[in-house]
């Protein structure tokens, strides 16, 4: 794995995947590459507060701080990914723009309080609470009004009944699917 874009493009990404401690699936360069070609015309990583959930690697997190994020929650309950991203972190310098959560990540959409312009998750796809994962960001309130939600899954999770779904695109077997919040209607005065 590699940085694709930005101040740390092309550094290397080499977690021990095919460890028993590494219990994650990274998402491909090609799906990544893809999925941040369209975030590359929709949002200012500049400005952005983002949430990298189920953070495995940090790939998601450091293509995010690589391309301008200064601001980026990256969270996991496993140890070894933990201790990963850390590291990483450190060698290349960047400890001020991530900050690491060690925790069970379905606990912490529930636990709430702050909200993100931008929130991706990148579950295991066996994970029986997968499709639960859009409905608690959104009942939780973890997204700005202008914000975007995007949930990386497999063809056997389907989210386009969803009233915040927006889109979805494919690369491979990966799928992402867009999600923004539904804007309320206000009353016209009389």
């Amino acid at each position: 794995m590699r940085i694709i874009s930005g101040s740390l493009k092309g550094r290397r990404l080499d977690p021990p995947v095919k460890s028993r401690t590494w219990p994650t699936r990274p998402t491909t360069d090609f799906a990544r590459e893809g999925l941040f070609n369209i975030l590359q015309n929709r949002l200012d990583f500049e400005g952005l507060h983002a949430l990298d959930l189920f953070g495995g690697s940090g790939s998601h997190s450091f293509e995010l701080i690589s391309r301008g994020c200064q601001d980026v929650t990256y969270v996991d309950l496993f140890k070894g990914c933990i201790d990963f991203v850390k590291a990483k972190a450190k060698e290349w310098n960047i400890e001020d723009q991530i900050h690491i959560v060690q925790d069970d990540v379905l606990k912490y959409i529930q636990r709430g309080g702050h909200s993100y312009h931008y929130i991706f998750a990148g579950p295991p796809y066996p994970l029986k609470e997968l499709n639960q994962i859009p409905r608690l960001i959104f009942d939780h309130d973890l997204l700005t009004e202008d914000g975007l939600f995007v949930i990386e899954h497999n063809f056997h999770h389907d989210f386009t009944r969803l009233k915040e779904f927006v889109e979805q695109r494919s690369y491979g077997q990966t799928q992402f699917s867009f999600f923004k919040k539904v804007k309320q209607m206000q009353s016209s005065p009389h």
